[in-house]
């Protein structure tokens, strides 16, 4: 049965493939959905999915001036820009938006990487945030900027600490065929993972139980290595699997950026996501949600969102 949505009049800041998931959950709740878009060929795509544009930029705080959020349910999933420690984004966002025009709940998708490296521990929202990295940084100033705002104009801003994102049309297909190695197995870092379409409801979930500044952990609560997660598709695809490297030598062959993910380990735990705001995942586990993901390769008809329209 699906559930009763009482907001009626969205605003989606950031409406790539979740803001788009998003959406079409949305739309079978008969809900407006208004998007943000950069530019004419932006619009368009989102006309598409029947997702009225909003011509603005993050970029440029003028533009954002004409928003009228007022009495609105915003998902803000915007990424910050690259470099430094700061969001210029969400803080543009947060001075154009004042006294007279703000929404009634804005739900912000942050990253588990605001905790940094927990050696593999379990991690609670009451563990203490230790960012690492500059984009981790970054993602804990939305954070504190948002509920700040929050805190000043009445507005509730729930916080979800997403994992690493996989489903139809994000998983590493490429890196495979292209034969890019991963860490040994006993030396690969713990990482954890939600699949497109729970994270896109957990979303809906957030937006009706969801707490202002309250912090919640999104993953499928079933953490692994990397090289298991690289395997596991490869087998699945009937591939080889990559090859294997030690630390050392992946600090000569693999990207900063790689490298950046190998160097932090931790188990996210996901009680108070399910608990608090009600979540009942449809993907529990990696094999579950890569038989979807996978499966839907076949079809290559349907697109990332096919699945989803053939529902409406």
């Amino acid at each position: 049965m699906t559930r009763k949505f009482n907001f009626k009049h969205i605003t989606i800041v950031g409406c790539g493939d979740i803001g788009v998931r998003v959406s079409l959950l949305l739309q079978k709740q008969t809900c407006h959905v208004k998007a943000m878009a950069r530019s004419g060929e932006s619009a368009e795509r989102l006309g598409a999915y029947r997702i009225e544009p909003i011509l603005a930029d993050l970029d440029d705080r003028d533009s954002l001036k004409k928003l009228n959020l007022t009495d609105q349910l915003v998902f803000y999933l915007a990424p910050p820009p690259g470099g430094g420690t700061v969001d210029s984004r969400m803080r543009n966002f947060c001075q154009a938006i004042g006294s007279g025009q703000v929404p009634i709940k804005l739900v912000y998708i942050s990253t588990s990487g605001v905790y940094g490296d927990c050696a593999g521990s379990w991690v609670t929202e009451d563990t203490p945030v230790h960012p690492q990295t500059t984009r981790a940084h970054r993602r804990l100033d939305a954070e504190t900027t948002l509920c700040e705002w929050g805190q000043t104009y009445g507005v509730s801003t729930p916080i979800l600490r997403v994992t690493g994102i996989y489903g139809p049309g994000r998983l590493p297909i490429a890196r495979l065929q292209q034969g890019h190695p991963v860490l040994k197995e006993d030396e690969s870092p713990l990482t954890n993972r939600i699949h497109a379409e729970d994270l896109a409801a957990i979303c809906l979930d957030a937006a009706r139980h969801g707490q202002h500044a309250e912090v919640y952990n999104v993953s499928d609560g079933r953490p692994g290595s990397m090289t298991e997660y690289f395997n596991t598709i490869a087998d699945l695809l009937g591939i080889p699997r990559p090859p294997q490297i030690s630390m050392a030598d992946a600090k000569t062959q693999m990207t900063p950026m790689m490298l950046s993910y190998l160097c932090e380990s931790r188990r996210m735990a996901n009680n108070k996501m399910l608990s608090d705001l009600r979540v009942t995942l449809q993907y529990p586990d990696l094999a579950a949600g890569l038989k979807q993901a996978i499966g839907q390769l076949a079809q290559p008809n349907m697109g990332y969102y096919g699945s989803m329209k053939s529902q409406h």
